[in-house]
This record gives structure tokens, sequence and C-alpha cells, in this order.
């Protein structure tokens, strides 16, 4: 595996490894605990679409894909505040049609066999390129950013929401925000673990960390550890024995959540 480290596309991988799994981790405690796993299911689904519309019109894969899923969680987020009530129809009409069916469909219409396609549904780390380095960490910039200036507010929007809002904090601003920012986070981690896997990534980690710190920020630092020795152990894996690094990445956090949940069992018996 060491020598591996003189590719670069390997030191790609693990730069991107490291940057992800602080997105997924931050990220992912902002999604668990707004209780927005669902919501973020359905805008990973829908930035299908995106990355359809990016190869049919030949324009990067992260620009169709970030719009398709900004635009998803600005949907989303509008309803979710209007007309919780029917927010499972919504979210399968994104998630379905707007989603998956406008993605399949402009595919079928792009002439040729398009070789990268199956990379975005099961992730592919090893075809990182420098460029999505590059978006990667403007968007982990972005995110530490939010956290530095308005963490006390996202906080309290987090746990009570009704309490910020009579402090003055502006709730659906942020609610949106993170929403928007989950989006942006779930198109970087397709590159990684692909598009069908990705939520596992976003909530996995998060389940071990909140057992173990009783503290938003700690959540994010126990799950950032967490998503980067999965992320590592899987790309191992992958690259070792040839395997797809999106599902061993996740295969590696199953396991080790496996784990957890038995020796939390045995400790309380």
């Amino acid at each position: 595996m060491l020598d591996a480290l003189s590719y670069g596309f390997m030191q790609n991988a693990l730069i991107a490894s490291v940057l992800i799994s602080i997105i997924a981790g931050i990220i992912g405690s902002l999604v668990v605990v707004n209780r927005m796993v669902f919501l973020a299911g359905g805008i990973a689904h829908t930035s299908y679409g995106g990355i359809g519309m990016a190869i049919y019109f030949g324009i990067p894969i992260y620009l169709g894909a970030s719009l398709f899923a900004v635009g998803a969680a600005l949907l989303l987020s509008f309803i979710s505040l209007k007309q919780k009530n029917k927010m499972d129809t919504f979210i399968g009409l994104i998630w379905a049609a707007v989603g998956m069916a406008i993605g399949v469909i402009f595919v079928d219409l792009t002439p040729g066999y398009n070789v990268d396609l199956l990379s975005y549904l099961f992730g592919s780390i090893l075809a990182v390129s420098r460029d999505d380095l590059y978006f990667i960490s403007i968007l982990l910039v972005v995110i530490i950013l939010t956290l530095t200036l308005w963490y006390r507010d996202i906080l309290a929007v987090s746990y009570d929401s009704e309490y910020a809002a009579l402090r003055g904090v502006p709730v659906k601003f942020f609610y949106t925000f993170i929403l928007v920012l989950c989006a942006l986070s779930v198109v970087v981690a397709i590159k990684i673990v692909g598009l069908i896997l990705v939520i596992a990534l976003l909530t996995m980690p998060i389940y071990i960390a909140q057992k173990l710190s009783s503290t938003l920020a700690g959540m994010m630092l126990y799950s950032s550890a967490l998503s980067l020795l999965f992320t590592l152990v899987g790309l191992a894996l992958s690259y070792t024995y040839n395997l797809t690094s999106g599902a061993s990445i996740i295969l590696v956090a199953a396991f080790f959540l496996v784990v957890f949940l038995l020796i939390e069992f045995l400790h309380h018996r």
C-alpha cells in the first residue's frame, strides 16, 4: 500500500479522504440533529438529474450536480417550512421524477457510452482530480467559516428552534443554509462513495459520535475522525483487493458500527 503513495491519483485520494471526512463529520452531525436525513436522501438522488444534464451538455459534473442539489435544497426547505404535511409526496417527486428519471433520460440521450457513469452511482475516490480537490477545499473553507461565525446560532436552531426564534435568531435562514451546505456536501461525497451510498457516510459515523459526545462540537470532531478512519481503511481495502472504493468504505463503516452496537449491548446487559 505504501508504494502506491508515489502515484498522483493515490495522493489525490488521500487528500480527498481527509477533506471529505471533515465535511461529512460536520454536515452529517447537522443533518442528524436537525432530523434532515430523509431530506438529504432526496437531495442526493435529485443531484443525479444534474449529473445527467452535465454529461449531456458537456459541462463540469460538479456544476450540474450542484445546481440541481442546491435547487432541491431550496425547494425542500420552502416546503418543509410551509407545508410539512406534504413533505413525503414532494420528496418522492423530486427523488424519483426530477432527479433519477431526468438523469437517466439525459444519459440515454447522450451519444456514446459514458464510462464514468457508474463512478457517480457507487463512488470512485481513486478518480478524484486536482480540480475536484479545489472544489472540495473551497466547500470545506465555507463550512468552517460558517461554523466560526454562527456556531451558537446554528446550535440553537439545531436543538431548539422555537427558543432560537424567541432570541431573534433567523431560524428559516439557518435551516435553509444548513440544507444548502448539505446539498453541496452530498455532491462532493458522491465522488467518494457514490450517490447510492452517500447518506450512509453522513449518518453511520454520527451515530457512534453521538454516543461518545454530548455536545455538537464534540460530535463533529468524533464523526470527522471516524469518517477518516472508515475512508482510509476502505481505500486501503479497495486498492489492495481491487474493489469498488465507495462500497468498501461503507462496508467498513457498517462493520465498525455493528461492533460498536455489540459492545454497547453487552455493556448494558
